[in-house]
């Protein structure tokens, strides 16, 4: 999957975590950028980018993202493996 793809699939996701058709998610974007993108909403973003990849990240891969760019790093590192 391609980096581009990857941000595809993102964007769905955010517009649907966050009920939000104009969400656009890039590399730097982050939780201040995205209005509702609290701590617990963050929980329901990681449950649906899990399951929408088919993926797992560890708790160590969630404290270390610092942005969108960083997630879909670790995302596509994943599907890689």
């Amino acid at each position: 999957m391609t980096r581009e793809e990857v941000f595809e699939k993102l964007n769905e996701v955010f517009r649907d975590v966050f009920e939000d058709d104009d969400i656009t998610v890039e590399d730097a974007t982050t939780a201040a950028d995205v209005d509702g993108w609290d701590s617990l909403e963050h929980i329901n973003l990681i449950n649906a980018i899990e399951q929408e990849f088919d993926i797992k990240f560890n708790m160590g891969q969630i404290v270390s993202m610092k942005n969108v760019g960083e997630m879909a790093d670790i995302i596509i590192s994943k599907l890689q493996g």
